[in-house]
């Protein structure tokens, strides 16, 4: 393969970094050539450092000054703002952009990336989830191939290759069940934030891990597979698979079933979205059968966990639906991890979002920026008169 240029959009957290870990081994055939961070600015820079990329970008402003003095001796271009981010992923010469950001501030560059026609490793669920229609719509249009770097898409990307979409008659959505799945409802009520960062099987940034914890990142990861599979909610099965071995799988109309294994480690799916079409050899360690003599399954808790429902909830609505959802978890997860609200209050404060803001059926990036706005409004608003 010819050596693909790559833009890496949230460089410092935990996909961006083990995504630099597979360019780093893969350097004759993978390149940095934009490095963007949010806020921290000492790894960005030790990070420029060592890859040498064209443009740097940092969202935080009050962030530039430091960052442009600790590259000034380098021919980097260094940058700030999320219009910046948005631009670097448009760049000429990108070949494809890795989307890590967290959260709604991916969308934007996701999008502007699109209709540049840049391939797209989509590690930012959050864009599907909130504008799952729009993106798609617009990947189609600009003929913009989006390859999915969650592992569980990972997986069903792969168990397609050589299928054709239209014979899925299921697709079998994997999750670990967070730390607390065999919690009961009074045990949850004591969780901290300390616990609920424990993931028992990945490496993730906290976001993510809390998101795991409460299943509301399996629910954003079953609207992903909707809109990157094409396939109705309704076809979509949620199992609860403990040793993370089996990523997803896809049953066929045959009734025969794929699935895509390997040890829990982000960057095999990350390299292999990297390098698609090709497959590169690497070190990562695989499966050893010997050691896992029992792969189990069971179904999802959502009596103790809502936040799934609320996710297939949402994603039957339409609309903005789903971007009210993203917003008011985005809220409520922070709010948590800053011990403002309890684990189980998350799940109110989703559900009481949903409530609150005006469902809009045919909704478009302006409706998608309003209603963000709007929900993470109505969710402080909740989570203030929850305190008092």
């Amino acid at each position: 393969m010819n050596r693909r240029q790559i833009a890496v959009l949230g460089s410092t957290g935990s996909i961006g970094t083990q995504a630099l870990d597979v360019i780093r081994q893969h350097s004759d055939v993978l390149s940095v050539f934009a490095l963007t961070a949010h806020r921290q600015v000492d790894l960005l820079i030790q990070q420029a450092r060592e890859f040498l990329p064209d443009t740097v970008v940092i969202a935080d402003e009050s962030k530039y000054a430091q960052l442009r003095d600790a590259l000034h001796d380098l021919p980097i271009k260094v940058w700030t703002g999320a219009d910046a981010i948005a631009e670097v992923a448009a760049a000429e010469s990108v070949d494809m952009v890795l989307t890590a950001m967290v959260g709604y501030s991916g969308l934007q560059p996701t999008i502007s990336a699109i209709r540049a026609g840049k391939a797209i490793a989509l590690a930012n669920k959050e864009t599907l989830v909130i504008a799952g229609e729009l993106i798609t719509q617009l990947a189609q249009q600009h003929q913009t191939p989006i390859l999915p770097v969650d592992s569980e898409h990972s997986a069903i990307f792969q168990c397609l290759v050589g299928e054709k979409n239209s014979e899925i008659d299921k697709i079998l959505l994997t999750a670990s069940g967070g730390p607390f799945r065999t919690f009961s409802a009074e045990q949850l009520r004591h969780v901290t934030k300390n616990d609920a960062l424990k993931h028992p099987n990945w490496n993730m940034g906290a976001k993510v891990t809390i998101d795991s914890a409460s299943l509301m990142n399996k629910g954003f990861e079953m609207i992903e597979a909707r809109w990157l599979f094409g396939v109705q909610p309704d076809n979509i099965q949620v199992l609860i698979h403990p040793q993370s071995i089996i990523h997803s799988m896809v049953q066929f109309k045959d009734a025969s079933i794929k699935a895509q294994m390997g040890m829990p480690d982000m960057r095999i799916p990350i390299q292999y979205a990297l390098a698609y079409p090709a497959r590169l050899r690497s070190d990562f360690v695989p499966v050893d059968f010997m050691q896992f003599h029992q792969l189990t399954f069971e179904q999802p808790d959502t009596q103790h966990f809502p936040n799934l429902n609320y996710a297939f909830e949402a994603v039957r609505q339409g609309g903005n639906m789903p971007c009210i959802l993203n917003a008011a978890n985005e809220i409520a997860v922070d709010a948590f991890l800053h011990d403002r609200i309890g684990f189980q209050a998350m799940s109110r404060v989703i559900e009481h979002t949903m409530q609150a803001v005006p469902f809009v059926a045919g909704a478009t990036l302006e409706t998608y920026i309003q209603t963000n706005d709007e929900a993470r409004a109505k969710a402080i608003e909740f989570i203030i008169s929850i305190k008092n």
